[in-house]
Order: C-alpha cells, then structure tokens, then sequence
C-alpha cells in the first residue's frame, strides 16, 4: 500500500491534534509536517514535498488562500485540501481560483475526511455537501461558452466594483464618499474588503488590478 505523505496546515492547536490523531490511526496516511502560518505552510511544503496539503483559510501571516497559491507555483503537482469554517462563497472561489482541489468544512465527520484526502490524493475535486451545493448552482447560472463575458471580479459586491473603478479613476478615500453619499470610514472599510478579496497589498496594485480588467 503506497503511503500518502501529507502536510496540516492549521493555526488552531486543539483542531490540528486532533486531525494528526485521526490521520494517523489510517494505515496509508503519513503526516510528514505540520504548520501554523501561511508562510510556515509554503516553507514547509517546499522543504517536505508532501502529496496532499490540509490548507486552513483564517491563518497568522499569510492566509490559506495566498499559501494555496504560492505552494502550487512552486509545485503544482501538490493536491490542496482546504479544512475551514468558512462557507460563504467568496472563500470557496477564492480558494478554487488559487488552485485548491477541494474544499470541506471542520465539521465534517472523520469518514468523510478520510475520504476526501484519498479522493483528492487522486486529482478528483471534492467538497462538502453544502459547499457542493454551491458550486453547482454557480456553474448552472454562468453564461455557456459563446455567452456573455464573465463580470470583472466575481466575487466582488456591486457596490465594491463601483469603488474599485473610482479606485482605479485616481480617486482617493474622501472623493469615493462624497462622490457616493457615503461616510469616509464606511469607503475605508469597502476599501479594506476589495483589497483581500483581489489579493492585492496596497492601492497601487489595486489600480493595475482593475485596469487589466477595463475598470477605471
């Protein structure tokens, strides 16, 4: 029986005992490393070659979504599973575009984990039920090949794309909210939220984000 090496990426010491205990009561699973930051989580995965990476989303440093995307630049061949809390579809998107072939929920039970490892072990794409749910659902209301363009920045509200193309206009902060009839600290915070979600560090980045898109 071939071992399947995997690395736990989890910030949460209580949740990644107890995943190393459960995976290592499977006779075919080998946990190799264990990491608590974004940034350990790619140090870690380049250092150990694992075959299958347990990826939290909500970690100190870098987040899930950004480790996801760095590991697999540097090693595609890695399967990612994300394990997390999360359910809103901006983080199971997020993570399916950064590359992950999976995603389950804490909350799953020990046999639907188990399984989930060996199915995405084997390149086959694996959610929970509800996350499934969703994802289907996206794919059955987007356009078919010939349609209408895909919108900018799915994930984004449309009020976020709005400022996102005040952003990307040149406006700062205090212009966007008298421009919107909106406060500067509630801009501030849809500013903030544009940033995480195109994963990018700062305005400048933001603008050329937007502008390869034809926003601004």
């Amino acid at each position: 029986m071939e071992t399947l090496r995997i690395l736990i990426a989890e910030d949460h010491p209580l949740f990644r005992k107890g995943m190393i205990s459960l995976l290592s009561s499977v006779p075919e699973f080998e946990v190799v490393g264990e990491a608590t930051t974004g940034e350990e989580a790619v140090e870690r995965a380049a250092d150990l070659q694992p075959d299958v990476i347990l990826m939290d989303l909500q970690m100190p440093e870098v987040n899930g979504i950004e480790a996801t995307r760095r590991i697999l630049q540097q090693n595609p061949s890695v399967r990612i599973l994300v394990v997390t809390l999360f359910e809103d579809d901006d983080s199971v998107f997020m993570a399916l575009r950064a590359g992950a072939r999976g995603y389950v929920l804490k909350d799953a039970d020990e046999e639907q984990m188990v399984l989930s490892i060996r199915a995405v072990s084997k390149g086959e794409a694996i959610f929970s039920p509800a996350i499934a749910t969703r994802v289907l659902a996206y794919f059955a209301t987007s356009p078919p090949p010939g349609g209408a363009p895909p919108q900018a920045f799915p994930t984004l509200t449309d009020r976020e794309r709005e400022i996102l193309h005040l952003i990307a206009q040149g406006h700062p902060n205090p212009s966007i909210a008298r421009h919107l009839s909106l406060s500067t600290k509630t801009v501030g915070n849809y500013v903030s939220n544009i940033f995480t979600k195109l994963q990018v560090a700062d305005r400048a980045q933001a603008i050329i984000r937007a502008r390869e898109a034809g926003l601004g």
